[in-house]
């Protein structure tokens, strides 16, 4: 996939080149495949830490005589990003060898680049011109991320994710709490230990807002069998506020035993092919609950 060029100081810093001539190279990002070795380990915890999951394969824009690259192109997989260098080489290394100046060479890289990605920008007007709120890249990464780290279905719908610590014995473990209709689920990745949870809304018997002298302020969960505590919350109030409302609703579906797919108020209007975002879930929640309190103020 085409990007627009950014610069990049150091290129080899956490990449390995695969391929490379006098004006690109082919990179693959290290730990990207699950490797053992040290610098894998560290990378992957690193990129699990600060949520920052760049794309495996990476394609840049070099000059011999400087330190600076361009990123110009990422894929998901071999297979696309070695699409895009075979298109590289087929149009464009043809033309860069009669160039004499790297000014050139680099502007008219930069240049394709951008032609490339303004002639796909009508595509990607009509697909966000729905009158809904476009989702951004990064909550739409974390619902990529959120279906293949616990094997969810696509009607699984992620509500929302926070940074914490999940204190698995006496060490707590930094990752990310990802808070979706029907599940609760936890994932951390520190130096090639994985630490993984995943219950149903419908087994949480009760949440508690903890304070502590030693440790921070953070949640417990209660189930049939067990105690989860979460610390290290950006805004534990927040995070609360929603874990309750998605277990009351999970209550309220297991003592009804519908669906919460099927609940009238979450349900969006169909209106043409156009669909719900995933991220406007959460407002629907806080729309919901403010009903709930206001009916509730009221004896309606």
């Amino acid at each position: 996939m085409w990007v627009r060029p950014q610069e990049v100081l150091l290129s080899n810093a956490f990449w390995d080149v695969e391929r490379a001539n006098p004006f690109f190279a082919l990179q693959k990002r290290k730990g990207s495949s699950g490797g053992t070795g040290l610098t894998s380990l560290l990378v992957g915890t690193i990129d699990n830490v600060l949520d920052n999951k760049p794309a495996p394969f990476r394609i840049l824009l070099q000059t011999d005589d400087s330190d600076l690259c361009y990123v110009i192109a990422t894929g998901t997989s071999r297979k696309l990003i070695e699409a895009d260098w075979d298109w590289i080489e087929a149009n464009l290394i043809p033309k860069l060898e009669h160039f004499e100046s790297i000014d050139d060479t680099r502007e008219y890289v930069k240049a394709k680049i951008d032609s490339l990605l303004a002639s796909s920008i009508p595509v990607q007007e009509a697909t966000q011109n729905t009158g809904e709120p476009s989702e951004t890249e990064k909550f739409q990464n974390a619902v990529i991320r959120f279906r293949k780290l616990f094997g969810m279905p696509e009607k699984e719908k992620l509500v929302n994710y926070y940074s914490c610590s999940f204190w698995k014995g006496k060490v707590p473990r930094q990752g990310w709490l990802y808070l979706s209709i029907n599940h609760f689920c936890f994932y951390s990745f520190l130096l090639g230990k994985e630490a993984r949870l995943v219950l149903s809304w419908t087994d949480v018997i009760g949440l508690e807002r903890t304070t502590g002298v030693v440790l921070p302020d953070g949640i417990k969960v209660n189930t049939r069998s067990k105690e989860y505590y979460f610390s290290f919350l950006l805004n534990v109030s927040d995070t609360y506020c929603l874990m309750e409302q998605l277990a009351n609703l999970g209550v309220k579906r297991l003592l009804s035993e519908e669906s919460f797919e099927q609940d009238k108020s979450l349900t969006p209007k169909k209106k043409g092919k156009t669909k719900r975002s995933s991220s406007t879930l959460k407002r629907d929640l806080d729309a919901r609950a403010r009903s709930e309190h206001y009916r509730f103020d009221f004896y309606l």
